[in-house]
């Protein structure tokens, strides 16, 4: 590719290597602060590479550092985590794996939302950056963290990550998704919601499923709370604002003919505004108190915080120098500007807040390109996937290996690469 950074040179010659990587950690995924066997492998790799390493940071953390000269200092991202899913990709190498979730469960594991791919790109990336270190300029970080589904940035932060590694002048990380391989797309200001998710336990009065009377049932209380909860969004969020409030889980009871004395549910909430994420939790709270006061519950329900993430914020000069790099590897016009924030969360800028620098995330294809005629950021971010097409966290979610680890590195390293001075030759 004519213009293209030196770095790249070895790319072809990696990628069998990157794509056995991808594979064996795409079948053994790892529940969050669980990720073992593949902080293992990370750090093995980078010590190989010849970077300085560090295990352990907040959990299941690793750190490497490579600096080559005086100048900027660039973090890379990648999380690692997979998530409580039976994998149903049908893929030759597809997880059968089980773990134990934080409440004791036996369940599926899978990498559903593409945190395999994210650690593969980067490494490909450090692999790259380390075998032609004339070719760029200043200090690389490269963080693979724990946990991103429950915020595990923040147990690296609270781990000292501030004063243990150095002091980036830009946090950079990616995220792959249903949208065209090749592409990329990103915006300035907000670019994900923010999230708050947390469970919710309603008392009641148990006793015999023929004796309702006798009883203050918690299924039903909990079933008006659901329903209930349809009309925040609907009828107390204005037309011109967004925000999602999901009930993810709903348990009570054991036996049929028995009427049990809790339900507990988990409820997650997404805001693209302070004001809206203000007003949208206080309403959910006022509904479920509301409802066990109509059913003389006898006692107040229980709220319990489970994780909460903030928007995730992109600089606006450092996006418009990231966009610059995203477009010098993958093209101008494959690099979308996203018309409003993506109600997905995610945690990586609690990393820029905590040491005041400016972050830029983006999203980059890993969907075939076949499936998308005539691609539309507007529709894509409005949920409109197309045939074929699985969205992140669903049992059928997996990234084309080809060509998304060869375009992930390229993202990686041309966004980076506006910081780093990577010389083109």
């Amino acid at each position: 590719m004519t213009g293209t950074p030196s770095v790249f040179a070895g790319l072809d010659a990696r990628l069998p290597a990157l794509r056995e990587l991808y594979q064996d950690l795409h079948a053994h995924p790892e529940l969050s602060f669980q990720e073992v066997r593949t902080a293992g492998i990370v750090a093995r790799w980078l010590r190989e590479q010849g970077w300085d390493v560090t295990e352990g940071v907040g959990g299941t953390g690793v750190v490497g550092v490579l600096r080559v000269s005086d100048g900027p200092v660039v973090l890379l991202r990648a999380d690692m985590d997979g998530l409580p899913v039976l994998e149903a990709t049908g893929l030759p190498y597809a997880s059968t794996r089980t773990g134990v979730d934080a409440d004791g469960n036996e369940v599926p594991v899978m990498h559903a939302c593409g945190h395999d791919m994210h650690v593969t790109c980067l490494l490909g990336a450090t692999a790259l950056l380390a075998a032609d270190r004339d070719a760029w300029r200043g200090t690389v970080v490269a963080v693979f963290q724990p946990a991103e589904e429950v915020s595990g940035a923040q147990a690296m932060i609270d781990d000292g990550f501030a004063e243990r590694f150095p002091r980036p002048d830009v946090c950079l990380a990616q995220h792959v998704g249903p949208i065209p391989a090749g592409t990329a797309a990103t915006r300035p200001g907000a670019v994900m919601s923010a999230s708050d998710s947390f469970a919710v336990r309603l008392f009641g009065r148990g006793g015999h499923g023929s004796a309702p009377e006798n009883t203050v049932d918690p299924v039903v209380m909990a079933a008006a709370v659901v329903m209930r909860l349809q009309t925040v969004v609907s009828r107390e969020v204005g037309a011109n604002q967004a925000a999602v409030v999901t009930v993810g889980s709903l348990h009570s009871g054991t036996k049929e003919n028995i009427i049990p004395d809790t339900a507990e549910m988990k409820i997650n909430i997404r805001s693209s505004d302070p004001a809206v994420r203000t007003r949208v939790l206080a309403a959910v709270e006022r509904i479920v108190r509301a409802e066990a006061l109509a059913a003389d519950a006898p006692k107040e329900p229980e709220f319990t915080s489970l994780n909460s993430f903030p928007l995730t914020l992109n600089d606006p000069d450092a996006t418009a120098t990231a966009v610059a790099g995203l477009g010098s590897v993958l093209g101008k016009e494959q690099v979308w500007t996203l018309p409003q924030p993506i109600m997905g969360s995610e945690d990586f800028g609690a990393f820029g807040s905590a040491m005041g620098v400016p972050s830029v995330f983006w999203h980059f294809g890993g969907a075939d390109p076949e499936l998308f005629p005539d691609p539309d950021p507007a529709s894509l971010v409005g949920g409109g996937l197309p045939p074929g097409a699985a969205y992140n966290h669903s049992p059928q979610y997996a990234p084309l290996q080809d060509p998304t680890i060869e375009l992930g590195v390229r993202a990686l390293l041309g966004a980076a690469g506006q910081w780093l001075g990577i010389r083109t030759s």
